[in-house]
């Protein structure tokens, strides 16, 4: 069984408890690796390592921070099969979907930030006979970056990336649900050369690692991608302390469909925003609001595309729906399919355990 590690000052280390949390392979129930229950001192560790670190990194130059985050997104690319091995057995997400999306939107993410440094623009307004007034961008320093389960290694890169590439350092904390890919980066920023400290990935709990990230008093800014209750948490922690704050938290997205629509494109675009990655994604389609007129045939056509997606072993290529990534999840799920009977909702597919 994988014991995964955390990764500070440019090392793979254990959690300085010595406790781990067991993670479990959604699609089988079973155990697959244990991940570190990291806790304060693991976060004090990766924080002063990050200061260490930040002003070496941000005195470097824009075209060898380029140089070795490029590496990183390289590396990411000839790693893909692994990695989304590595994402489906963590999330129960269909492997095709790993590998055509999230592993080379990851690469995509380090690239892209890789490249625009390079081409960095200033801001000069000429005053007339007062002078000139200019804007100047630098890095700011440790950057805290907490990420969710639903897309481990695309949203943990958007987060990475742009820090890192603009000179500031940065303790990071994935997941505990869905922790592999984070552990699997670690191991390629350090085959790409990262200096150590640049990047420190600490697994473990929210209320234990999470919370000391947010509260750390050398971590000015956090970005946190998750639900709103833990985002109104981190405001309340974060806000008399004067933070800068990048918050992304849950909605309820609602897909529109009129009349005069392109029919056959929004079912297909209705199906495909409603399962992609079994539903579990920020922006997904949770609810579809028809026109009365269309209604009856756009509910027909609905169905009968859904049935067409293929339920099963995330690790057939022909899989399209996939295992739900836990199952305390799983449990909610069914839980919300049993509130929507009792308010009046008719189950017209589906809406019970595959067997």
């Amino acid at each position: 069984m994988q014991r995964l590690k955390n990764y500070i000052a440019g090392k793979l280390v254990p959690p300085a408890n010595g406790a781990y949390l067991p993670k479990f392979n959604p699609a089988t129930g079973e155990q697959i690796a244990e991940v570190p229950d990291s806790d304060a001192s693991d976060v004090n560790a990766a924080v002063d390592a990050a200061k260490t670190a930040f002003r070496p990194w941000a005195d470097t130059s824009v075209d060898e921070r380029a140089r070795v985050i490029s590496r990183i997104a390289d590396l990411i690319d000839e790693k893909t099969e692994l990695l989304a091995l590595a994402e489906t057995n963590d999330t129960g997400k269909p492997i095709g979907l790993s590998r055509k999306m999230d592993i080379p939107r990851a690469a995509s993410n380090f690239r892209y930030f890789a490249q625009a440094i390079t081409q960095f623009q200033s801001e000069l307004h000429d005053m007339g006979t007062q002078g000139f007034n200019y804007t100047l961008r630098r890095p700011v320093g440790v950057a805290g970056l907490i990420s969710p389960w639903n897309l481990p290694l695309y949203l943990f890169s958007w987060k990475i990336a742009p820090a890192i590439a603009a000179g500031n350092t940065a303790v990071a904390k994935p997941s505990e649900i869905t922790p592999t890919t984070a552990y699997l980066l670690s191991e390629i920023c350090v085959e790409a050369g990262l200096p150590p400290g640049v990047l420190n990935i600490v697994h473990g709990l929210g209320p234990k690692v999470g919370a000391e990230i947010v509260s750390h008093p050398q971590v000015p800014m956090i970005s946190f991608t998750g639900s709103t209750a833990t985002g109104k948490s981190i405001i309340q922690t974060a806000g008399p302390m004067f933070k800068k704050l990048s918050l992304e938290m849950g909605g309820k997205n609602p897909n529109l469909v009129f009349a005069d629509c392109d029919f056959n494109a929004a079912v297909k675009g209705s199906v495909r925003a409603a399962f992609t990655n079994q539903g579990q994604i920020c922006l997904c389609g949770s609810r579809i609001l028809v026109e009365d007129k269309i209604f009856d045939s756009f509910l027909d056509a609905f169905i009968v595309e859904t049935q067409k997606m293929k339920l099963g072993d995330p690790l057939e290529a022909e899989t399209k729906i996939g295992a739900i990534v836990s199952k305390d999840q799983f449990l909610k799920d069914m839980e919300f399919i049993e509130i929507a009977k009792g308010e009046g909702g008719k189950i017209v597919s589906g809406g019970k355990i595959a067997s």
